[in-house]
């Protein structure tokens, strides 16, 4: 019965969730409710937005001919 009740912790640490520290909190003081835990595995089960990765390319400035 706890591994159940610990279950959002414990993905949230084998996924090396971002947000590890809140969703064990959020286990450990609202998973009681029924709502508390599911919010928790929920959101230990969300992947964090891949950043956007942006790539200026600029041309190459040749220098002035003397």
């Amino acid at each position: 019965m706890l591994a159940v009740y610990c279950l959002p912790t414990i993905v949230a640490v084998y996924r090396h969730h971002h947000n590890r520290m809140p969703i064990i909190l959020v286990n450990l003081l609202l998973g009681w409710s029924a709502i508390g835990w599911i919010v928790a595995l929920i959101w230990s089960l969300t992947s964090p937005v891949p950043s956007q990765i942006v790539i200026v390319q600029q041309p190459q400035q040749t220098p002035p001919a003397l």
